[in-house]
């Protein structure tokens, strides 16, 4: 039996996937994040470690051989390789503490070399900002798959997997390995670095819970869903509804820099043209948790449902800058078009057609759109925003019938097997296309407002 881990943003979920990659088993723990200024966002590393030990302890491992590792991409950790400690905050990729370095980061090189934008986003800022203040010899850095690692060994492997490596803005995205320039300017020295392996490459053995157990199958979230939704030639697409939108695309063997406002990254199975909204699912926890319009974020799609429209309200979720196509780590959240009439159940709706609206911007800044999008991610069990996906992009929305697309992704590398999660549902286009116009020009229009 192979136990997936998935370590995301809020929380760590465990599969357990039998030969057959059907979830036998699972397990779940949520994990706090810490805000101690505007615009940081900070983990507690061995948060993330323990949320890892209470969602495995959950699945329960008596049957487990093998574990498989998929992760939240960016958010970088820097320990001691002496003790195993942290020694800071792990800096998450919605942090953007480092807007104004990478303001002046020479956006050709940036985009020429790693397929990506000078953005905070990306782990070299992060790690340069914490050797900064943090720094002295003897550490490590690692993005969340490779502190996983560490800790299952024992501290006997330090590596990461190319989709991760290829995240941090240090790598060399056609050669796959660190680049000395990029090292350079940033001021990170390869002794702190761990080694980049393929996706499917087995790490050794380590333990869980007193188990032991063979470590294979590690990649980037949503390149681990890229894969688990069977995206394996060039054109074939998904995204993934989370705390974040990401729209990939295979571009098979294709390295070559990315279309304005997409990024290039390293797929597990060659490579993929990428689309990042940084806040979706997010904007609907805010409205809970900050707001207090909701108790619980299932109750979205019903209010949504009851009004007829947003009654003229836009809300651009722009809470940590915006991501693809625009890159305007600046922007502010906005919400326009209030009115004495305007209740709770407009400004949810509103949310969940912004979510809708960026996945949309996205799939237009590609060069060709899919024929088909692939849907998975806890978002996809919101059939307000499935059906207004598919209308707004006018073209079918296939969703994963298991919405942890992620974990299989990880489980079918470990297991080297290609095959795709099921169709659960499929939603087909038809809002008026006049309706869709309408809807796509007030959402610009206030776009446009909240952009510096």
């Amino acid at each position: 039996m192979i136990l997936a881990i998935d370590q995301g943003t809020t929380g760590t979920t465990c599969l357990v996937v039998d030969e057959g990659l059907s979830v036998v088993r699972r397990g779940y723990a949520a994990l706090p994040q810490h805000f101690p200024q505007p615009g940081w966002v900070e983990h507690d590393p061995e948060e993330i470690w323990q949320s890892v030990l209470s969602a495995a302890a959950q699945a329960g491992l008596d049957d487990v051989d093998t574990v498989a590792i998929t992760n939240q991409r960016e958010t970088t950790v820097l320990w001691d390789a002496a003790d195993g400690l942290p020694v800071a905050p792990a800096i998450v990729w919605q942090d953007r503490r480092t807007s104004e370095r990478c303001r002046g980061l020479d956006m050709e090189l940036v985009r020429s070399r790693t397929g990506l934008v000078p953005d905070p986003y990306f782990s070299a800022t992060k790690l340069e900002w914490l050797l900064r203040e943090h720094g002295r010899d003897g550490l490590l850095f690692g993005t969340v798959d490779s502190w996983l690692v560490w800790k299952l060994t024992g501290g006997a492997v330090h590596a990461t997997d190319v989709t991760n490596a290829s995240r941090t803005m240090l790598v060399d995205l056609a050669t796959l390995d660190w680049d000395e320039e990029l090292l350079a300017l940033f001021g990170v020295e390869r002794s702190l670095l761990p080694r980049i392996v393929r996706s499917d490459e087995p790490l050794g053995a380590g333990e869980l819970l007193g188990r032991r157990v063979e470590i294979r199958g590690v990649a980037g979230d949503q390149q681990a869903a890229l894969y688990g939704q069977g995206c394996h030639r060039s054109g074939e697409g998904k995204a993934t509804y989370g705390t974040g939108s990401f729209v990939l695309v295979h571009t098979g063997d294709d390295a070559a820099p990315p279309p304005h406002g997409l990024l290039k990254t390293a797929a597990a199975d060659g490579y993929a043209l990428e689309g990042a909204v940084l806040v979706s699912g997010a904007a609907v926890q805010w409205l809970r948790d900050g707001l207090g319009l909701l108790a619980d974020a299932a109750e979205s799609e019903a209010l949504a449902r009851s009004v007829d429209s947003s009654g003229g309200v836009v809300f651009v979720p722009a809470l940590t800058g915006l991501g693809s196509p625009w890159w305007d780590a600046d922007a502010r959240g906005l919400v326009a078009g209030i009115t004495r009439g305007t209740t709770r159940a407009h400004l949810v709706r509103a949310a969940l057609e912004a979510i809708a609206h960026q996945v949309a911007d996205v799939v237009e800044a590609l060069p060709a759109p899919p024929a088909v999008l692939r849907a998975d991610g806890g978002g996809t069990g919101n059939g307000f925003l499935m059906q207004l996906q598919a209308d707004l992009l006018g073209i079918p929305v296939e969703v994963a019938a298991e919405r942890e697309t992620t974990a299989l992704g990880a489980a079918a590398l470990a297991a080297g097997r290609g095959a795709r999660v099921p169709v659960g549902a499929t939603f087909e286009p038809r809002m008026a296309g006049d309706e869709v116009e309408t809807m796509r020009e007030a959402w610009h229009t206030a776009l446009s407002r909240s952009r510096t």
